[in-house]
């Protein structure tokens, strides 16, 4: 048992990941849990705080483009155009990796996911570091991501050394991954920035989706099994344009958006906005299914979002949280 502590000094939080420790921290997207991404025992001890499989690869944050051009043996012309662009941003880029970048971070694939995040806490913990960050969902394994630092406290505090406190995350969505492994870009993984918006920069996207015949292969990204992003509560999900069904029991919850009245009989209810606005859903959702899951219901029944911009990313961790599949 490790006593976890809550820290509101960016020098300690570097000298602490300096030391091989873990520490989690704020970024645009959600917290992160750091290691030092070039030393294997730090970067085993994330697997083993969040209870995460060695098949599922880290994403690793540094602070520049040019410290991620050091990590990768090719930069092809599409990175740099998506770099330029939206970096730093909720985007990831998945590019052949150099060896400085152990195989247990990509989990023996040979290219690693990279990324510059925009929160200010962040780019100063990684600049005062000085080192590649390994940093996925500073939660439990499959559970609800935290967007701030008690979430991270409640689900890993007394399994990891130190959390840094940013206050509550703004994107509210893990970043978005694409591949560049390929000619062609590929969308690994939906994300805090839409899909469109890279498709303007870079050309359509190649959509790749998890092999169900090989479910403990090595996944190229972060997030693209069955199941993830769930709470104790089973959830289900209304689909997008589809009414919104009466409670299954009397002590049910609902997750919904927009104005459009509740059906009677729920007996909790988070709106994730008053109105249309999706940036305001995708800020709110990760915390809102903890509140429900904290309230000991029956069941949590979702409402879908339009399968456009963030509304895409927000699908995908409905349809994962809702999934039976272990």
């Amino acid at each position: 048992m490790t006593n976890t502590r809550l820290l509101t000094s960016v020098p300690e939080a570097a000298e602490m990941l300096r030391a091989g420790e873990l520490v989690a921290f704020p970024t645009e997207t959600v917290y992160g849990l750091g290691a030092d991404a070039t030393k294997p025992e730090s970067v085993a001890r994330i697997f083993e705080s969040k209870g995460r499989p060695s098949f599922d690869p880290l994403i690793v944050h540094t602070h520049s483009i040019n410290r991620v051009r050091g990590l990768v043996r090719d930069w092809p012309h599409a990175a740099q155009l998506l770099a330029e662009r939206f970096w730093p941003g909720p985007l990831t880029l998945v590019l052949p990796k150099t060896d400085q970048i152990p195989d247990i971070v990509t989990a023996g694939l040979p290219g690693t996911g990279l990324r510059i995040p925009e929160h200010p806490v962040a780019r100063d913990l990684l600049q005062q570091a000085d080192i590649p960050v390994a940093a996925p969902s500073a939660n439990p394994f499959s559970g609800i991501s935290p967007t701030t630092a008690q979430h991270v406290l409640d689900g890993l505090g007394g399994r990891i050394d130190a959390v840094l406190d940013g206050g509550p995350t703004t994107v509210g969505l893990e970043s978005t991954v694409v591949s560049l492994m390929e000619d062609q870009p590929s969308l690994l993984r939906p994300g805090g920035l839409p899909p469109e918006e890279i498709e303007a920069v870079v050309g359509p996207l190649r959509r790749v989706a998890v092999d169900p015949e090989q479910p403990d292969a090595a996944q190229p990204a972060p997030g693209m099994l069955s199941r993830h992003y769930a709470p104790g509560t089973q959830l289900t999900l209304c689909p997008w344009e589809t009414e919104l069904p009466a409670p299954p029991t009397d002590n049910s919850g609902l997750l919904t958006w927009g104005p459009t009245a509740a059906p009677a009989g729920y007996a909790a209810v988070e709106r994730l906005s008053e109105d249309d606005c999706l940036v305001t859903c995708a800020a709110n959702l990760f915390a809102a299914m903890r509140s429900l899951d904290s309230q000991d219901l029956d069941a949590i029944i979702a409402a879908g979002f339009p399968e456009q911009g963030l509304g895409i990313a927000m699908n995908d961790r409905l349809r994962r949280a809702a999934s039976k599949e272990k």
